[in-house]
C-alpha cells in the first residue's frame, strides 16, 4: 500500500488511452478543488497512457501501477489494495465531461455517504451517444432496480462512484470480471443499511480507443448482485450474508 495524506484517491483503470490522458488529467488539475491523487493502473508496460503521463507537469502526484492480472476488473481492484484515502473515486480514463462534481460526490461522503453513485439517469444527468442495446439494458436494469429494490439511486451499473475507505477495509468482493465490482459493492452497502448517494452526470459514447464494457459477456454477472438487491427488499435477507472481512461493531 502506497503512502498517502490525501483525502481522495482516484483510480484510473486505462487501456491504451495515449494523448487523450493529458486533457484528463489537466482537467483534474484545473476543476477539483480537494486535494487529491491519481492512480493511473494499466495493463502492460507498453500502454501509450504511459509515456504522456510520465512527461505530465501537474500540481498532484500520479502513480502508475502495474495491473496484478489482466483486464478492468483486476487493474480497478489493484487501485483500491494500493490506495489508502478515506475514499476512492473510480474514474473513467477517458472522461473529460465529469471532474467538476467530483467536489460534490465528496461532499456527500462527508455528509455520511459510504457510497456516491455519478448517475445518468437522475434530473440532470444524461447518456449521449450510447449503442441502443447498452442503452436499453442499462436503463432498464437501473430503472427496475430502483423502483423495485429501495436502493435510492437510479443509475446502478455506471462504474464511475465513490466508495468510501468503510466500505473498501470492510467488504469482501466476490466479482471477478468487468465493473460488476460496482453493483455489488452497492448491493451490499444497502444490505447493510449504510448511507449511499447520488450526483448527476453526463456519459458520452467514447469516439476513440474501445470500450471494455461487454454486455451479453457480463449480463450473468450483473444479473446475481440484480437479484441480490431484490432479495434484500423482497426476502428480507439480512447482513449476515455480505460477506464482510472484518466484523464491524
Amino acid at each position: 500500500m502506497l503512502e498517502n495524506s490525501y483525502p481522495i484517491d482516484l483510480v484510473v483503470p486505462v487501456y491504451n488511452e495515449g494523448k487523450g490522458i493529458k486533457q484528463v488529467l489537466n482537467l483534474l488539475e484545473t476543476n477539483v478543488k480537494t486535494r487529491f491523487r491519481v492512480l493511473i493502473c494499466y495493463d502492460f508496460e507498453e500502454d501509450t497512457t504511459l509515456e504522456v503521463v510520465n512527461n505530465m507537469n501537474v500540481s498532484y502526484p500520479i502513480v502508475c501501477i502495474k495491473n496484478k492480472g489482466t483486464g478492468p476488473h483486476s487493474a480497478i481492484l489493484t487501485g483500491f489494495e494500493e490506495s489508502n484515502s478515506e475514499c476512492v473515486i473510480v474514474f473513467p480514463g477517458d472522461d473529460i465531461t465529469n471532474e467538476k462534481i467530483i467536489d460534490d460526490m465528496y461532499t456527500q461522503f462527508l455528509n455520511g455517504c459510504e457510497v456516491v453513485v455519478a448517475s445518468r439517469f437522475m434530473d440532470g444527468g444524461s447518456m449521449i451517444g450510447c449503442p441502443i442495446v447498452k442503452s436499453i439494458f442499462v436503463r432498464t436494469a437501473s430503472f427496475s432496480l430502483y423502483k423495485l429494490s429501495g436502493i435510492p439511486v437510479r443509475d446502478a451499473s455506471y462504474g464511475f462512484r465513490l466508495f468510501s475507505r468503510k466500505i473498501l477495509d470492510n467488504i469482501l468482493i466476490e466479482s471477478s470480471e468487468g465493473f460488476t465490482y460496482s453493483l455489488e459493492l452497492l448491493v451490499k452497502c444497502h444490505r447493510l443499511g449504510w448511507k449511499i448517494g447520488e450526483i448527476p452526470a453526463t456519459w458520452i459514447e467514447r469516439k476513440e480507443g474501445k470500450s471494455r464494457f461487454r454486455v451479453y459477456y457480463w449480463l450473468s454477472k450483473y444479473l446475481r448482485w440484480y437479484v441480490f438487491g431484490l432479495a434484500t427488499t423482497w426476502l428480507k435477507r439480512k447482513p449476515t450474508s455480505v460477506n464482510l472481512k472484518t466484523i464491524i461493531e
